[in-house]
Protein backbone atom coordinates (compact mmCIF):
# COMPACT_ATOMS: atom_id res chain seq x y z
CA UNK A 1 0.00 0.00 0.00
CA UNK A 2 1.28 3.46 -0.87
CA UNK A 3 1.51 5.74 2.14
CA UNK A 4 1.46 9.51 2.39
CA UNK A 5 5.26 9.70 2.50
CA UNK A 6 5.61 7.90 -0.82
CA UNK A 7 2.97 10.16 -2.37
CA UNK A 8 4.79 13.25 -1.08
CA UNK A 9 8.09 12.05 -2.53
CA UNK A 10 6.38 11.30 -5.84
CA UNK A 11 4.82 14.78 -5.90
CA UNK A 12 8.21 16.44 -5.27
CA UNK A 13 9.79 14.44 -8.10
CA UNK A 14 6.97 15.35 -10.50
CA UNK A 15 7.29 19.04 -9.55
CA UNK A 16 11.03 18.93 -10.18
CA UNK A 17 10.59 17.28 -13.57
CA UNK A 18 7.68 19.31 -14.93
CA UNK A 19 7.70 22.51 -12.92
CA UNK A 20 4.74 24.13 -11.18
CA UNK A 21 3.52 26.14 -14.19
CA UNK A 22 3.44 23.21 -16.58
CA UNK A 23 1.85 20.99 -13.94
CA UNK A 24 -0.88 23.62 -13.43
CA UNK A 25 -1.53 23.74 -17.19
CA UNK A 26 -1.80 19.96 -17.33
CA UNK A 27 -4.31 20.04 -14.47
CA UNK A 28 -6.40 22.72 -16.17
CA UNK A 29 -6.43 20.79 -19.45
CA UNK A 30 -7.41 17.59 -17.70
CA UNK A 31 -10.19 19.38 -15.79
CA UNK A 32 -11.52 20.90 -19.01
CA UNK A 33 -11.55 17.50 -20.68
CA UNK A 34 -13.48 15.97 -17.79
CA UNK A 35 -16.02 18.83 -17.86
CA UNK A 36 -16.46 18.42 -21.61
CA UNK A 37 -16.97 14.68 -21.24
CA UNK A 38 -19.58 15.14 -18.52
CA UNK A 39 -21.39 17.77 -20.59
CA UNK A 40 -21.39 15.44 -23.58
CA UNK A 41 -22.82 12.63 -21.52
CA UNK A 42 -25.64 14.86 -20.23
CA UNK A 43 -26.76 16.10 -23.66
CA UNK A 44 -26.25 13.42 -26.34
CA UNK A 45 -28.34 15.39 -28.86
CA UNK A 46 -25.75 18.18 -29.00
CA UNK A 47 -22.89 17.91 -31.53
CA UNK A 48 -19.36 19.04 -30.58
CA UNK A 49 -19.62 22.12 -32.83
CA UNK A 50 -22.74 23.31 -30.98
CA UNK A 51 -25.31 22.33 -33.60
CA UNK A 52 -28.19 19.99 -32.89
CA UNK A 53 -28.35 16.42 -34.24
CA UNK A 54 -32.10 16.64 -34.87
CA UNK A 55 -31.68 19.82 -36.93
CA UNK A 56 -29.04 18.09 -39.08
CA UNK A 57 -31.23 15.03 -39.57
CA UNK A 58 -28.71 12.74 -37.89
CA UNK A 59 -29.90 9.72 -35.99
CA UNK A 60 -28.87 8.81 -32.48
CA UNK A 61 -26.73 5.67 -32.27
CA UNK A 62 -29.56 3.58 -30.81
CA UNK A 63 -31.89 4.76 -33.61
CA UNK A 64 -29.34 3.83 -36.27
CA UNK A 65 -28.98 0.30 -34.91
CA UNK A 66 -32.67 -0.33 -35.58
CA UNK A 67 -32.15 0.28 -39.32
CA UNK A 68 -29.86 -2.72 -39.68
CA UNK A 69 -31.16 -5.71 -41.56
CA UNK A 70 -31.06 -8.88 -39.46
CA UNK A 71 -28.89 -11.69 -40.85
CA UNK A 72 -30.72 -14.17 -43.03
CA UNK A 73 -30.80 -17.83 -42.13
CA UNK A 74 -29.29 -20.00 -44.87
Amino acid sequence: MIGWRELLILLVIVLLIFGAKRLRNIGEDLGGAVKGFKKGMKDPEQLPDGSDRKANGEKRPEDASQDRVPPRDS
